[in-house]
């Protein structure tokens, strides 16, 4: 008795590739991100360092960086772009919240398909809004903005607001 191993083989081979395109629609590949560096815009009495410590408003927005950095990438959902060797006006002296969006031309520049632009505003010395845009790198388009309010805290509350904001309204608690 001939048996014909041509259908079985063809049936393998479908269920095979509806398995394979199963799996990668599941699993997409992470979007490259260049998330730059926190930026203050400070709006209090104090502002410009009249009686603030810009070192130490510096150090917070380093640590909320590198806070946001962390949990991002460990999303799985996102390949951090290196944004150390970024050029542009504003990239260093972390002014990018004021150039209307340039940011994700650099992006697209350090071949991230998106930018992540977060801000610390202080309103007062103990009200701050923490937020972030993200960006798409070839249009310019905002794909998602978020903020969150701070209230009566201090400036080590940049870190909690920052990484609660990320988690509940990026990440999605995860």
């Amino acid at each position: 008795m001939k048996t014909n191993f041509f259908p079985r083989r063809l049936l393998a081979a479908c269920a095979f590739a509806l398995f394979a395109a199963l799996a990668a629609r599941a699993d997409p590949a992470p979007v490259k991100l260049a998330l730059f560096d926190f930026e203050l815009d400070d709006f209090s009495g104090g502002g410009g360092g009249v009686a603030g410590d810009p070192a130490a408003d510096q150090k917070r927005l380093d640590e909320v960086t590198v806070e946001a950095r962390k949990l991002i990438a460990a999303s799985g959902r996102y390949a951090l772009v290196d944004v150390s060797g970024a050029q542009g006006e504003g990239v260093k002296d972390r002014t990018l919240r004021q150039c209307h969006g340039c940011e994700a031309a650099i992006a697209e520049k350090l071949g991230a398909d998106q930018s992540f632009l977060g801000i610390v505003t202080r309103i007062t010395r103990t009200d701050y809004v923490v937020q972030f845009v993200i960006r798409d790198a070839h249009t310019g388009a905002i794909i998602l903005k978020q903020s969150s309010d701070l209230r009566i805290g201090a400036d080590y509350s940049w870190f909690r607001g920052a990484r609660a904001l990320i988690r509940d309204k990026l990440l999605d608690g995860s």
